[in-house]
């Protein structure tokens, strides 16, 4: 793994207490983003995300399967991430590492815990067969703020997919008939914000120098109610926050959520409508 030098941290931190980044964007300013939809015809929902040059696939597969014993009468969802070492020199072939264990977690907790799914639709037979939901997450480029856009990604691929056709006289998936429904989503649309402390200064969709110049990072997923509602929090690294810190980082995303997440929106949408 190739980490930047001291200098490099140094610069971005002076930088940064004189309001600069290096791409001159503001401190709560994301790159462009973009979606592209239904890049698959072997998964049920999928989708492609740029914000930057960091770029995610995102599939989503269903399938049959018993639900599980503390939720009888819901269907599952299971969230995977591989980050390819084509993404990045710090990403090697094998097992699973931390990285992206958590980073599945993280889009997992904050889709569930946020109601998006109504998980009690997909039961094909109470307490015996349900839908299982797989989200999978690959990395193409890290150019930083993976996380970021692997949520948007899953978000782009759910609202995408459609419920294979399945034969209840043969209780299976048949493929050969097309899809009727899409997924039972509900309005509590959520989104996710990772937010980087670099100094006293607070930092959105970071550079992958960044992310190393910072202390640390708190990862929010919110649903988009009024007001809004948060729904997975989650601190990383060693860093400490204050009570007031942490009600900076809040305002940082009320106001930003405010023109951010319905533009995010739109663009799904848009990707969606086009094919």
């Amino acid at each position: 793994m190739i980490e930047s030098s001291n200098l490099t941290k140094d610069r971005i931190t002076s930088y940064l207490m004189e309001g600069k980044r290096f791409d001159d964007r503001a401190e709560d300013e994301f790159r462009d983003v973009q979606v592209e939809v239904n890049l698959s015809n072997k998964a049920e929902g999928s989708a492609k995300v740029k914000i930057g040059a960091t770029e995610v696939w995102v599939g989503v597969k269903m399938g049959i399967g018993e639900p599980y014993p503390d939720s009888p009468d819901d269907g599952n969802l299971m969230v995977t991430a591989e980050l390819l070492p084509l993404s990045s020199s710090k990403y090697e072939y094998g097992p699973p590492k931390f990285d992206a264990i958590e980073l599945g977690r993280l889009v997992d907790r904050g889709i569930r815990e946020s109601k998006y799914i109504d998980f009690s639709k997909l039961v094909i037979k109470k307490g015996e067969k349900v839908w299982q939901i797989f989200i999978d997450i690959y990395s193409i480029n890290d150019d930083g703020n993976l996380l970021d856009a692997a949520f948007i990604g899953a978000l782009a691929a759910l609202k995408s997919a459609s419920i294979p056709h399945y034969d209840e006289k043969e209780e299976k998936i048949d493929y050969n008939k097309p899809a009727k429904d899409k997924l039972p989503l509900t309005d509590r649309v959520p989104f996710n914000y990772s937010i980087y402390k670099i100094g006293d200064k607070l930092l959105l969709d970071p550079t992958p120098e960044e992310e190393e110049a910072s202390e640390g990072k708190l990862v929010l997923a919110i649903v988009n109610d009024k007001p809004l509602k948060i729904c997975s929090m989650q601190k990383g690294d060693t860093m400490e926050i204050s009570l007031e810190k942490f009600e900076e980082m809040m305002e940082l995303i009320e106001n930003h959520h405010k023109t951010f997440f319905p533009k995010v929106m739109k663009i799904i949408d848009d990707a969606i409508k086009k094919k």
